[in-house]
């Protein structure tokens, strides 16, 4: 049942992406082109979601366990560091350049488009390389 629900979440997320436009790196980009033909409705689907992710956390913090009936886990962190800066930074430049973030391409790869394929090649090798530095860390 677990397996199901996270597969609707995603099925959900997925078609949300799609239907709002995020999926679309050239409406994305002309949302983050602000000197130029700026394109404002990504900002009212951003609102809408941090709308209804402000709601889900508020009631989710209410209970210990889920409606599956697994364990509540929680962000618990409070504060900033450098991986999260710098991590930021990261996804900021990215989406800037290649006008997606791992959602849409994940959604994109989908449909076999070329751009999500070299984005989420970089994105896996990306985060291979985070994981040998911090095994070589510790």
């Amino acid at each position: 049942m677990i397996l199901f629900a996270a597969w609707l979440a995603g099925l959900v997320f997925g078609l949300g992406l799609l239907v709002s436009g995020m999926a679309d790196p050239h409406k994305v980009l002309g949302f983050l082109d602000l000197a130029g033909a700026w394109d404002p409705s990504l900002a009212l689907v951003m609102a809408g979601a941090i709308a209804v992710g402000l709601v889900a956390f508020s009631l989710a913090r209410r209970r210990e366990r889920s409606w599956l009936g697994e364990p509540m886990r929680l962000p618990v962190l409070r504060h900033l560091d450098v991986r999260l800066v710098g991590g930021s930074l990261l996804f900021g430049v990215g989406w800037g350049v290649a006008g997606l973030c791992p959602g849409p391409a994940l959604v994109l790869l989908g449909r076999l488009q070329p751009k999500a394929v070299g984005f989420v090649l970089a994105m896996l090798a990306g985060m291979a390389l985070v994981a040998w530095l911090d095994r070589r860390r510790r």
